[in-house]
């Protein structure tokens, strides 16, 4: 069993946390007894902070909290509420949408890179990351260590030391790249007259971050707010039971616990034998018995050369199925009929129609309705880890994703060439790949730990027009990282290129494929102003 770090707290802070979190040492934990704008804004700013949820709320919530009529609570021996009521629906209707009904604010602490993405794996909750772009991990812990996790079984192997020597070696690269990245930077943006010192730091720092997390392993600890119904919880604690990772197997049974307190009911089937232990068995069975006949019918085969991006699948009418789509809601025509019709149209009147469905669009958060769910696009991706952690996230889609390994290789971002720091970042880079491959024979999954996020891995990516529409505005905005931003200009380029589907394509107008310097620059400005106003 993996050890994890435990916060010190004074008496005084004890009492008070206990009456919000339904314990004081672990790194799971739910958040009860609060208001949901408040739970809201711990977890907003959650992902901004390299502090603990539990700390953070001490350090910058309590004081504008009235917790005077809460003395009396404590969060830690469970919640009562409700649950007589739920369980007796639950029992004697046995309807999965009961489940529904109830939702838990959970912090997930010191989870794996690898860990993070199989808790958000699932389209029926809500989560808010750590991210690597504000977060530095060039410190350690409170207990002396770097924030990477490290597996039971490989430390009480033989290769313990050498997997805690390399990882501590590529952290300390990390944190020696990190100020000479911030120097660097500095000297090719000088600081406009018009940004204030905050701005600007808070841009390059950004900017350096941006450069070289791709040396950091997947093993890098993060943390992971997350909002979800019985049903999402049921779900994700069978999930991680079938994962072949010993971690996942322990964040259920902490998850299980934790949730207990707050909604048994809900989750009164996970451990049954019959019920949830089965749907485990089911899952894992089935990738085991994969990864078997995989192995037997691909054996040998090595990866062709690929594009970073690949249209592999689109529907060639999609875009008039799509029109006859918008017309149907308006019309009394049977769909086939609509489809005729619009096949038989000008371009001009097709436009047309996009256009009045579409309306005048003021920003990319105007989005217009589910006639663009009438077509799909399937797209195969080979890009860094970084960029796919990033990607993932968006759950209006279908995505799978293969093991992260480094035999896709890696490239070094400009900015550290630049710097003249490229033979530092190949040589930890290597360090990663070696041990992986040291790992790989007899640890299995467990390898991955090892692998930089700056590899190359490849997943498969299927989503609607309307689902693109919304991942393609949001992940090419200036802000963003170079590298999904690429992938995701690429994607646009795809759909009206190879597609043919030009409305669609030009329907997505805040698509953007300008290229920048300073990605964080304008919206630091954006920031202060708002700052400024609201002073």
């Amino acid at each position: 069993m993996a050890t994890y770090v435990t916060e010190s707290f004074t008496d005084e802070e004890s009492a008070v946390l206990r009456r919000y979190f339904t314990n004081l040492d672990l790194p799971v934990f739910a958040l009860v007894n609060l208001p949901e704008v408040v739970k809201g804004a711990l977890f907003a700013r959650y992902s901004r902070t390299s502090k603990s949820l539990r700390r953070l709320f001490l350090d910058e919530f309590v004081n504008d909290l009235d917790l005077t009529g809460d003395v009396t609570v404590d969060a830690t021996v469970g919640v009562d509420r409700a649950e007589k009521l739920y369980e007796k629906v639950f029992n004697e209707y046995g309807d999965d949408s009961v489940a529904q009904l109830g939702g838990v604010h959970l912090a997930c602490e010191q989870a794996s890179n690898i860990l993070t993405k199989q808790l958000e794996w699932g389209r029926l909750a809500a989560y808010l990351e750590q991210s690597t772009r504000y977060i530095a991990y060039d410190t350690r812990m409170t207990n002396g260590l770097y924030r990477y996790y490290r597996p039971q079984e490989i430390l009480e192997s033989s290769l313990g030391a050498r997997y805690v020597g390399d990882m501590d070696r590529i952290f300390d690269a990390y944190g020696e790249m990190l100020p000479a990245m911030i120097s660097q930077l500095s000297e090719m943006y000088p600081k406009a007259e018009s940004d204030s010192d905050f701005v600007y730091r808070q841009t390059i720092r950004a900017k350096a971050l941006d450069s070289i997390r791709g040396l950091l392993p997947a093993a890098t600890l993060s943390n992971l707010g997350m909002f979800g119904t019985g049903q999402a919880y049921e779900q994700l604690i069978m999930r991680l039971k079938a994962h072949p990772l010993p971690e996942s197997h322990q964040y259920a049974d902490m998850i299980l616990t934790e949730l207990r307190k707050v909604i048994p009911s809900f989750l009164a089937r996970v451990d049954r034998p019959d019920r949830g232990v089965a749907w485990a068995d089911y899952m894992r069975d089935n990738r085991e018995a994969m990864s078997a006949v995989a192995e037997q019918l691909l054996s040998g085969q090595e990866p062709a050369p690929t594009q970073r991006v690949t249209l592999t699948d689109f529907d060639p009418e999609g875009e008039d199925k799509m029109i006859a789509a918008m017309l149907y809601s308006v019309s009394h025509l049977s769909e086939m009929q609509l489809l005729a019709r619009v096949q038989a149209m000008s371009e001009d009147d097709k436009s047309a129609i996009v256009r009045a469905y579409v309306g005048d669009r003021t920003n990319r958060r105007h989005k217009p309705g589910r006639a663009l769910e009438r077509t799909s696009y399937r797209f195969d991706v080979l890009s860094d880890y970084g960029a796919f952690r990033d990607l993932q996230r968006h759950r209006l889609l279908t995505i799978e994703w293969q093991d992260l390994s480094p035999h896709h290789g890696y490239a070094i971002p400009s900015s550290v060439l630049d710097a003249g720091l490229s033979d530092d970042y190949a040589e930890t880079m290597d360090r990663a790949a070696e041990l992986h491959d040291v790992l790989a024979d007899s640890f299995g999954a467990q390898s991955m730990y090892a692998v930089s996020l700056g590899y190359k891995m490849r997943y498969v990516m299927h989503l609607n027009a309307r689902a693109a529409m919304h991942m393609l505005e949001l992940r090419t905005a200036q802000q963003g990282h170079p590298e999904y931003r690429q992938i995701c200009q690429e994607m646009h380029t795809l759909i009206g290129q190879k597609a043919g589907h030009h409305h669609v394509a030009q329907m997505m107008k805040y698509v953007d494929h300008n290229d920048y310097e300073l990605e964080r620059l304008e919206s630091e400005r954006r920031l202060e102003a708002k700052r400024t106003t609201s002073a």
